[in-house]
């Protein structure tokens, strides 16, 4: 049996932010504290303390499970696409335009541009005519 291209990417993906998702809520990889002074600290005052991080995460949660799996994978990256997105804009914007180029940055959005690209008929045909 060969395995897909695809379904390695939707693995891979699917592991990472699995894990990251659940470690905000288990704490078993620890998370470097942002710089003194650095943008990132009220970013996450305000969004730690809002409850609007644990929402993503589920989110996160959510669709690793889904794009893991090749027949939901298109709605997995439905709930990852916004997510990736405000990886890189958090990257380029609060942690500085270097940021966007630390390896699991990169790794998280060529895996998931990958399978974008891969499955754009079908992901096309989730929004309709």
């Amino acid at each position: 049996m060969k395995i897909k291209p695809t379904t390695i990417a939707g693995a891979l993906l699917g592991a990472a932010f699995f894990t990251f998702g659940l470690n905000f809520f288990l704490n078993f990889l620890p998370m470097p504290a942002p710089p003194e002074g650095s943008l990132a600290i009220p970013f996450f005052q305000a969004t730690g303390g809002s409850g609007f991080m644990a929402f993503v995460k589920v989110c996160e949660i959510v669709g690793a499970v889904l794009v893991a799996w090749p027949r939901t994978r298109n709605w997995g990256l439905l709930l990852l696409g916004p997510v990736v997105v405000n990886i890189l804009a958090f990257n380029i914007f609060i942690a500085g335009g270097s940021a966007v180029f630390q390896p699991p940055v990169i790794v998280v959005s060529l895996l998931a541009a990958y399978l974008l690209w891969a499955g754009r008929e079908k992901f096309v045909a989730l929004l309709g005519d």
